[in-house]
């Protein structure tokens, strides 16, 4: 090999994003250039690789002409060279010009790699004949200016933060991150904000209005109505057919009998231009028109759109981590406050960060986990982020015991939530739970995530009465007995499917298991399964094919959908995708037919 430098220079490399986890960051490397190969360095190490996607930024056009040109040079002799590329960047998961999701996959569109290193430039031809345009230059980055409107309020944590203020705009200067984007304020501030809290400005975007709720069900907006008790107080939700828009609205004076609510479809004309409308004589170009028109006239509805009702404001959602960046926290930032239980892993406080963010903070008995592995998975847990996971802010590894500081959920975990209001729960209310838990599993099967204990008590309620999964991943790090069998592997015996007792495999098919499981425990309002059988015994049962008897809350239709979560073949059993699409339309049977 021949190892004489040709080039040599700090150039800036995007990261790989190995993992859909994984996080998007620019870095400076000192790449070099020589006739056998294109390496870089990291610190004193150099970098090779065989076959990769690797994505290098010049700091200057100059620089970039002499790099693409040295290039050229050095490899037209060789006979191993794709015709096609890909003119669009990978990220999330795939390529943003043809969508391809193997991130070695072949390109997309012809590139004439040695057009301008080895041919001269031809003198202008004789207009004789029409000759087709060149093709466009691929770009490689929208260069078009985002503005973003702030949904919630954000205060700033870490001088590389910038404060949010909800209803202001904002400039986006950089995505690096899928959770943390960097912006600029109307004053030139600039610096990270969740990405979560911000929505586009676009005039038929409705996350922008105080009204709209996204993720809310029949039976969730009417709890969060009723809980304001206010008279015409009303949203605009997503409908449960794709695409149709939803007013719940809220009245004291319904009449005798009457519910208090109403629930009203957003309609649509078949005229050119389409127009919406609730009350047909009323018709609007947009669903905003129609909402302003109705804050002052009833025309058809029980009663005025007077008070629009939305948990936006109030229940701004987590954010991945405290800050860009920030996973490790430092001790001496938390308050320790009252006792909110304790599981295997040791006691759990409630406290505060900074004094002002309300946390949950476990405390890790020594030697109840294996500390090193976690601590490097829960770089990638902090990742994940979604409104139906209890999110995990950091961890505090420095000292010990090590603490892990999470979302605080304020009426705890789902058994005890259950068992605690027994009697007191709609069939809606209950199904509704295990959508949310079947939304938060949907999540971590998309990204790839095993949560291998999921249950009940694992599964946390907020002050809202949103159930959110907790605990994904932690079961692999316990170290005790309840979860050992005599094999040495981990699980909760009475939430597992045969292939874990025999075979100890886990996959997201053993979660649908553990889900089925969930959702019988729900419908029991929080009863043990098995509860007369050992561990051994339920081994026994399961393996020659008993299931869990029907609840008496639970309809033939959502015991049918536990029987698939208990098919003895992983393969026999549905995905979470699955799942959930078979939940929202139970969920929306209940909403049409259960009242």
């Amino acid at each position: 090999m021949n190892f004489n430098t040709i080039l040599e220079e700090i150039l800036i490399k995007r990261s790989q994003q190995k993992k859909k986890t994984s996080p998007l960051n620019y870095k400076e490397r000192l790449f070099v250039l020589t006739k056998s190969m294109l390496t870089y360095y990291e610190g004193r190490a150099e970098v090779v690789h065989d076959a990769n996607t690797l994505y290098i930024f010049a700091p200057s056009p100059q620089s970039r002409d002499l790099w693409v040109k040295k290039l050229k040079e050095e490899i037209k002799n060789n006979n191993n060279i794709m015709i096609k590329y890909h003119p669009k960047f990978w990220t999330d998961g795939s390529y943003q010009c043809c969508r391809q999701t193997e991130k070695l996959a072949p390109g997309c569109e012809k590139y004439n790699l040695f057009e301008s290193s080895i041919r001269k430039a031809l003198p202008p031809a004789p207009e004789t004949k029409k000759r087709r345009p060149p093709p466009p230059i691929p770009l490689e980055e929208d260069n078009s200016e985002e503005i973003v409107v702030a949904m919630y309020d954000f205060q700033a944590t870490e001088g590389h933060d910038l404060r949010l203020e909800r209803g202001q705009e904002y400039l986006i200067l950089e995505k690096n991150d899928v959770h943390w984007w960097r912006a600029r304020d109307k004053y030139g501030n600039e610096g990270y904000i969740p990405s979560n809290y911000v929505t586009g400005k676009k005039s038929n975007n409705l996350d922008q209005y105080e009204w709209y709720c996204r993720n809310m069900n029949r039976s969730k907006a009417e709890q969060l109505l009723r809980s304001e008790d206010k008279e015409g107080g009303f949203m605009v939700r997503d409908s449960s057919q794709p695409g149709l828009y939803t007013v719940s609205l809220y009245t004291k004076f319904g009449g005798e009998g009457s519910s208090g609510f109403r629930h009203y479809h957003i309609k649509e004309t078949t005229t050119s231009p389409k127009k919406y409308y609730l009350a047909e004589k009323h018709a609007f170009g947009s669903i905003p028109e129609i909402i302003e028109y109705h804050k002052h006239n009833a025309a058809g509805l029980v009663t005025r759109l007077r008070y629009p009702v939305s948990v936006k404001g109030k229940n701004a959602p987590t954010t991945a981590g405290f800050s860009y960046e920030k996973w490790e926290i430092n001790p001496s930032e938390l308050t320790f406050m009252r006792e909110l239980g304790s599981g295997l892993f040791g006691v759990v406080r409630l406290g505060k960060w900074r004094a002002q963010y309300k946390v949950a903070i476990k405390a890790i008995r020594e030697g109840a986990m294996c500390e090193e592995d976690f601590i490097e998975e829960a770089k990638v847990m902090m990742k994940l982020t979604h409104p139906k996971l209890v999110q995990l802010y950091g961890v505090c590894t420095q000292q010990k015991p090590i603490y892990i500081v999470t979302e605080f959920m304020e009426r705890g975990c789902l058994l005890n939530f259950l068992r605690q209001r027994q009697g007191h729960f709609s069939r809606d209310v209950l199904l509704s739970m295990c959508q949310d838990v079947c939304e938060g599993m949907e999540y971590l099967e998309r990204n790839s995530f095993i949560h291998r204990d999921l249950a009940a008590r694992n599964c946390l309620v907020s002050e809202a009465g949103v159930v959110k999964v907790s605990d994904f991943g932690m079961a692999r790090y316990v170290l005790d007995d309840q979860y050992t069998s005599s094999s040495g592997a981990k699980f909760p015996v009475k939430w597992c499917p045969p292939e874990v007792f025999n075979y100890s495999r886990f996959s997201s098919k053993s979660d649908v298991w553990s889900f089925g499981v969930l959702m019988w425990e729900v419908f029991t309002e929080g009863r043990m399964p098995f509860e007369k059988y050992t561990n051994y015994e339920v081994v026994t049962m399961v393996t020659r094919g008993h299931r869990l008897y029907q609840p008496k809350l639970a309809s033939n239709y959502v015991y049918e959908v536990m029987l698939r979560c208990w098919q003895e073949k992983p393969e026999g059993r549905p995905s979470f995708e699955d799942l959930l699409r078979t939940i929202d339309e139970l969920v929306e049977c209940e909403e049409t037919f259960g009242r």
